[in-house]
């Protein structure tokens, strides 16, 4: 069985149309597709008001076109700085962070180095224990909105630290706030892991880093597989490697979307 629900199109900042996703699926040989462009915001990576009526409509349709060969599900990622309140139309809801706020102005922390560099410096002094605390606890609004089912790239701060530059992945004080987030969506929220940065060069590790994912895994997190696509060509982005860890850190399960909801399954059954 292969599964995606962390996927982008030409609606927001992907790189193919809705259908291209749906072939290169269907030729991987996935079993389920879900899309999630990324709701409106004020930011032209998003999709606009008007263009996610189209995105639903489009997604609908090819629902029904391909509804012999997979398994298409319609959502949406939702951005704290713009809350849905409400789920319909969609079919499931995934809550991420993507940015951070000082004195009004707003940044990204994933749009490149640069910009993560001048938060890290002008906003923290180059307090990685600091920045950590005012991200994790920007995540954790989340665990109470009824809408989200999944929290997206929960540790996206590190997106370019893997060398460790901004602050260890062991520090205690870092440690300690990723791990508060994590308690505060335990037996609430899925939480996934995320191969979208190796795709785009970014790491060669999954989101959440592996102390992370080992934690979700003593609080009894339950997680799904995705991939963050933005390029049909790395739908299936690391997934055999990223498997093998999950493993490693203790899981012998993932969740699965079905048309009732979400169900837990073997983890030997997903490929």
């Amino acid at each position: 069985m292969r599964q995606n629900l962390h996927t982008h199109s030409t609606y927001c900042d992907g790189k193919d149309p809705l259908e291209q996703m749906v072939l290169q699926a269907i030729k991987k040989r996935f079993d389920i597709l879900g899309f999630s462009g990324h709701g409106p915001v004020k930011d032209p990576y998003a999709m606009s008001i008007e263009g996610t009526r189209q995105y639903v409509q489009e997604v609908k349709l090819l629902k029904e076109k391909y509804k012999e060969q997979i398994q298409i599900y319609l959502g949406v990622e939702e951005d704290t700085t713009n809350r849905m309140w409400l789920k319909e139309p969609f079919e499931f809801v995934i809550g991420s962070v993507h940015t951070m706020e000082n004195n009004g102005m707003v940044l990204p922390i994933d749009y490149n180095r640069g910009v993560l560099e001048a938060i890290y410096e002008s906003w923290y002094g180059c307090d990685w224990g600091a920045m950590a605390k005012d991200y994790y606890e920007s995540v954790r609004k989340m665990a109470d909105w009824e809408e989200v089912d999944i929290i997206g790239h929960v540790d996206l701060i590190t997106k370019y630290n893997e060398d460790e530059s901004f602050g260890r992945f062991d520090d205690p004080v870092y440690v300690k706030h990723a791990c508060d987030a994590v308690d505060a969506f335990a037996g609430k929220k899925i939480m996934e892991v995320n191969t979208g940065a190796i795709a785009r060069g970014n790491r060669k590790t999954p989101y959440p880093y592996r102390n992370l994912l080992e934690y979700m895994h003593e609080k009894g997190v339950q997680i799904v597989l995705n991939s963050d696509c933005h390029d049909a060509n790395y739908l299936d982005c690391h997934f055999s490697e990223s498997l093998q860890m999950i493993r490693e850190c203790g899981y012998t399960s993932l969740m699965k979307l079905t048309p009732q909801g979400f169900t837990e399954e073997d983890i030997d059954l997903f490929e």
